[in-house]
């Protein structure tokens, strides 16, 4: 991967980022999206200063994706009980497909 520096603007600073080329527009989405948060908090909280605003963006979006991660982690596992139930449905239908189909081949052979 090559990258480059990217400036990009945050709450009236500059920084400079070393980012694929790839993933630069990635950056800018999460930078705009760290903008906006810090806007609206300043905004709620009448906090100035910079750094607290920061520390509380910063665990806001450590316990938002905590909470993403533990909502995965149920669906992931909501998901590999389903599975297991289809294949057990599947697997005892291929058995009663087998035993009737075995039951019709043992008539045949009894009729002859």
């Amino acid at each position: 991967m090559n990258e480059k520096p990217v400036d990009i603007q945050i709450f009236g600073r500059t920084l400079r980022i070393n980012c694929p080329d790839e993933e630069k527009s990635y950056l800018k989405k999460a930078s705009e999206n760290l903008e906006k948060r810090l806007i609206n908090l300043k905004e709620k909280s009448k906090i100035s200063n910079t750094e607290q605003l920061l520390f509380i963006a910063a665990l806001n979006m450590c316990y938002e994706l905590d909470k993403e991660k533990n909502k995965f982690k149920k669906y992931s596992i909501n998901i590999e009980k389903c599975i297991k139930l289809l294949k057990n449905t599947i697997n005892q239908a291929l058995i009663d497909s087998n035993i009737e189909i075995l039951n019709k081949n043992s008539i045949k052979d009894d009729i002859i």
